[in-house]
């Protein structure tokens, strides 16, 4: 595996990390409109929180299943405490409280400049200057989510800006734990890394949750049931793992530019599921955005 920190060698794109990211997108992306739904029955912090602890138990148990070991050495703790409070607990929390002050779409466009933000802290820190093919990718990508999801105009104001300011800062977050762990990277099995940054990212989240937000499990309904089935395996097992198995094989500003597709199947995903609005202009970003990253990853 490529030494990220050799500045005078140039990161490969290996084929599996494109595998894996592509699943982290479609996992990611189709949870937009589950957590939407979601939402409505549960209380936001709960939800994301306990989840995560049941998404973080499952993969602990996976790894005993298939003899990993759980056992952490004394010097990863910092680096596992790092990555699991820059790349899960900060950006839900920060994100989760976003919504109170911004629509879901403007959010979502704001959270995905994570890209620009990891190409920059990964230029200086691992030695990935931006190619001319990813810069433009990047360029791309933004116009086209501009396009999905600046369809009812973006009103930046007074009143907005503690959101913005949240969005922006886990934004900044994620793409700095992205690049910290292409720096420091988490020497254990990829199942049992992923269950301990879940875990110990949700944790706090579920605490807080149970303390502050009431919460009345009868008023589930079965659909609802059956996507926090989804939500827990899909999200946090499944797109998790994947998206720390891309990070692992992949330059990380072309690991962040390959997120940019989670919105765009998130918008598609929520209008087949949620009959929400998909016109020519929202068809015409999901193909800007899709070639922006099929270009960041030549």
């Amino acid at each position: 595996m490529l030494d990220s920190t050799r500045r005078d060698a140039r990161p490969r794109i290996a084929p599996a990390g494109l595998m894996f990211l592509a699943i982290t997108s479609i996992g990611w992306g189709f949870n937009w409109p589950v957590t939407k739904f979601l939402i409505g029955e549960l209380p936001p912090l709960t939800l994301r929180g306990v989840t995560g602890v049941l998404g973080a138990a499952l993969l602990a148990a996976l790894a005993l299943v298939r003899g990993d070991s759980l056992k952490v050495a004394a010097k990863i703790w910092p680096r596992l405490l790092t990555a699991a409070m820059l790349n899960v607990t900060g950006w839900m929390v920060l994100m989760g409280l976003a919504l109170l002050w911004l629509p879901a779409s403007e959010a979502a466009l704001i959270a995905y400049t994570m890209p620009v933000w990891a190409s920059i802290i990964a230029w200086p820190v691992l030695g990935e200057r931006p190619t001319v093919l990813r810069t433009l990718g990047m360029v791309m990508a933004f116009v086209g989510l501009a396009s999905i999801m600046g369809g009812n105009g973006f009103a930046a104001s007074a009143e907005k800006l503690p959101g913005i300011v949240m969005v922006l800062v886990g934004a900044a977050g994620f793409a700095l734990g992205t690049v910290f762990l292409k720096k420091y990277p988490i020497h254990l099995p990829p199942i049992t890394a992923a269950a301990w940054q879940i875990g110990i990212g949700c944790l706090p989240i579920s605490i807080i949750g149970v303390l502050v937000e009431t919460t009345h499990l009868d008023r589930v309904t079965p659909v609802g049931w059956w996507l926090l089935v989804y939500s827990t395996v899909v999200q946090f097992c499944i797109a998790y793992v994947s998206w720390f198995a891309a990070l692992a094989r992949l330059p990380a500003s072309v690991a962040a530019i390959g997120t940019m597709a989670v919105p765009v199947i998130g918008v598609v995903a929520s209008a087949l599921a949620l009959h929400e609005p998909l016109g020519a202009g929202q068809i015409a970003g999901l193909v800007f955005t899709l070639a922006a990253v099929g270009l960041a990853t030549r």
